[in-house]
């Protein structure tokens, strides 16, 4: 390669002083090799020592000058060592000789890459160079497979990841992953932009099996033609918060891609129809469904509800799917959910959850497995995690903040979970002492039921 093709100014701005340290410690660990060969030659059994004679000098000096010789290394063995470096580092190697120069081309290095769109005025993380950007998709756009963007809040980072996607017409890429690090970017931006990029993809890359798109205004047309060009292929699709998506474009998804075994969504796109699809008897069995349940419309309160039928019909055609539900709600907005029996094995409350709910969640979700409950208010729930215990026999894990629970109810809780119970993280403030137990025996107890050293987590104070 003409080390020109990737101007030093596109490669340079990544993590420099990192890198130094790391080629410093690289070329001081080529000057050290020579005296650990020395001691790995004299002290390994496959080595036979020489005897007296010239010729066992000179066969011995050949032997280290070929250990030591890093030029004549395997093809398969630098790109694999290269692969792990970051794209600096790469760069910076490919110039040490000509046979790491004809590695750093081999497709298989280009076939990962995360392209980094940040505004420098408001952002301190790094930035993929434009000029880099501009010789990777010339040289290396047909041998990309893995591709994902991470932008920061800034509307023109999204864009610029746009302006990218559509210049990707000659790749086959087999998954897509689009990150905002901050604010949803890509939500702030024109949507016929980003729909028009994101059809491109779609359209010429005819393998695509894992697609990230949370947070985008990707609408149903677009999941059409994804569908059209893809069907075939789709195996994973996350797209939370995306506003522009109906119940009819997911469904649409779970009709046609019959191999679609993970898929997040926010709850509003759930219906009775979605799990009927995706339990079809031609649909591969679903391992993973995550459903985010937030409030579309400030004041929402009434939430639709899902048949349990439907479930059942779900859990029947996938018996291992794990289903993974967010709640972002208040109480008040709760009302409709875990009335009937609900097949969730891992359920996460980011905002307070009422007594009443909790107790559902013993009576109506046998399946759970792992629960985290970030807030509950004054009211103690003793009574709630005991029925939790009692009735779901496959719980994990546990984790409790911002509640109240006393110090016997959590032991007996333990208890009644004992050592398959491999997750508890438990906020110290969370217990309160009672007449038989202190919070200084409480860990005693529960790590005798564990079977293992437990203390409750503390917040440190600084």
């Amino acid at each position: 390669m003409d080390i020109g093709e990737y101007p030093m100014a596109a490669v340079t701005s990544f993590h420099s002083f990192t890198v130094n340290c790391n080629l410093g410690a690289f070329f001081r660990m080529k000057r050290n090799r020579l005296s650990f060969m020395n001691k790995v030659l004299q002290s390994s059994p496959a080595v036979k020592q020489p005897k007296l004679g010239c010729h066992s000098s000179l066969s011995q000096t050949h032997m280290r000058a070929a250990l030591l010789d890093w030029g004549n290394l395997p093809h398969h063995v630098v790109l694999r060592i290269f692969q792990y470096l970051p794209l600096i580092d790469r760069a910076r190697a490919s110039s040490v000789c000509r046979r790491w120069n004809e590695v750093f081309h081999i497709p298989d290095l280009w076939r990962k890459f995360e392209f980094e769109l940040n505004q420098s005025a408001t952002s301190y993380f790094n930035s993929t160079h434009p000029d880099l950007i501009q010789q990777i998709i010339k040289k290396h756009a047909a041998h990309l497979q893995y591709v994902s963007f991470k932008v920061d809040s800034s509307t023109e980072s999204a864009e610029a990841a746009c302006g990218i996607l559509s210049q990707l017409v000659n790749c086959s890429i087999q998954t897509l992953g689009l990150i905002s690090t901050a604010k949803p970017s890509f939500l702030n931006m024109s949507k016929s932009h980003f729909v028009s990029a994101l059809t491109v993809l779609f359209v010429n890359s005819k393998s695509l099996s894992s697609i990230k798109i949370e947070d985008t205004p990707v609408d149903d047309p677009s999941l059409s033609i994804l569908v059209a060009n893809n069907s075939g292929t789709l195996r994973r699709l996350k797209m939370s918060s995306c506003p522009h998506v109906s119940s009819n474009g997911i469904l649409c998804v779970a009709d046609h891609c019959q191999g679609l075994r993970e898929l997040a969504l926010n709850y509003y796109m759930l219906s009775d129809k979605l799990l009927l699809a995706l339990s079809n008897e031609t649909h591969v069995n679903l391992e993973h469904l995550r459903i985010d349940v937030v409030s579309e419309n400030a004041g929402q309160i009434e939430f639709h509800s899902i048949k349990r039928q439907s479930w059942d019909a779900l859990i029947k055609h996938s018996p291992g799917v794990n289903v993974v539900m967010y709640f972002f709600l208040y109480e008040e907005e709760m009302e409709t959910f875990f009335k009937e029996e609900t097949p969730v094995t891992h359920l996460y409350f980011g905002r307070s959850v009422s007594k009443e709910i909790l107790g559902r969640l013993g009576l109506n979700c046998p399946r759970l497995t792992e629960l985290v409950v970030c807030a509950n208010g004054i009211q103690v729930i003793d009574t709630e995690l005991i029925c939790i215990a009692e009735h779901c026999k496959n719980l994990t894990a546990l984790g409790l903040s911002e509640c109240e629970v006393s110090c016997s109810a959590f032991i007996e809780f333990v208890r009644l979970c004992g050592r398959k119970l491999t997750h508890l993280s438990i906020m110290e403030e969370v217990l309160i002492p009672d007449d038989v137990y202190s919070l200084d025996e409480i860990h005693t107890e529960v790590s005798k039921y564990l079977g293992r050293i437990w203390f409750p987590d503390v917040m440190p104070l600084w």
